[in-house]
């Protein structure tokens, strides 16, 4: 199959994929994305294994997303830097939107939202995109870069397209996990500190806690971004960023490996 060098939709027919013409709107009931450079991904089969868990709840056979996953592999980029999202639509459908990806961003200033979280679904990336796209418009308009999503006590719960980590000495601490998307890349990042013998810790902190603190914002398309402002406050330094994200590049699984 050529590739374009532009944005491009193939859908799953059950033997094949086919481009779909245009971008029809659909109710997006699961989705995954992850940053392919040159093929290599970090975590694909986390990634897979996140997307497959997803699609199962919506009755999507176990077959049909094998083969799925082996015609979009064999389907995306291996040259150049790609966002390649999985999707689950309407119908049960699965499909693959192949991206362009954006620059990688490594700092963030960042604002909290209102009390109470508003998504319907936080444990499944999808349904909750558009919303949470707006969120960040708001950030931005506002003169941010992100929005951090609290809970009804105000105690911080994750971004609206991030997950957060941040340091407590030598602890390396998250909120928990039952409350938040299962990221792929705040896992692997658990995984080196816990390969490391760093200490790690899961609570939900109160925004004031972290200002002084060194503040990660973590995702697939950036991986380890750096929190240097808060609500219009300096954040603080943040020395072990650039070793971590060195570690977690090495991650990065080529084309056709497996873990």
């Amino acid at each position: 199959m050529q590739l374009p060098d532009h944005h491009s939709l193939l859908r799953w027919s059950g033997h094949e994929l086919r481009r779909v013409p245009g971008d029809p709107e659909q109710p997006l009931l699961a989705a995954d994305s992850w940053l392919a450079c040159d093929g290599a991904v970090r975590g694909r089969d986390a990634h897979w294994a996140r997307f497959g868990g997803w699609a199962a709840q919506l009755g999507v056979r176990r077959g049909c997303l094998e083969a799925f996953r082996v015609a979009a592999e064999a389907a995306m980029p291996v040259s150049g830097r790609w966002f390649p999202r999985l999707e689950v639509v309407e119908g049960g459908h699965l499909q693959v939107r192949l991206r362009p990806a954006q620059p990688v961003v490594a700092e963030l200033r960042v604002i909290l939202g209102t009390r109470g979280d508003p998504r319907t679904r936080p444990l499944r990336k999808g349904p909750d995109i558009a919303l949470l796209l707006k969120l960040r418009a708001h950030a931005v308009a506002a003169g941010a870069d992100e929005l951090l999503i609290c809970d009804d006590d105000g105690r911080l719960v994750e971004g609206a397209l991030t997950a957060l980590l941040w340091w407590e000495g030598e602890t390396l601490c998250s909120t928990p996990a039952d409350r938040t998307l299962p990221s792929v890349t705040r896992q692997l990042l658990l995984e080196i500190a816990r390969e490391r013998g760093v200490d790690v810790h899961e609570r939900s902190p109160l925004p004031g806690e972290l200002r002084d603190r060194e503040t990660w914002l973590v995702n697939a398309a950036h991986g380890i971004q750096v929190v240097t402002g808060w609500n219009g406050q300096h954040a603080g330094p943040a020395p072990r960023a650039q070793h971590w994200r060195a570690a977690l590049d090495a991650t990065a699984q080529p084309p056709g490996s497996a873990a």
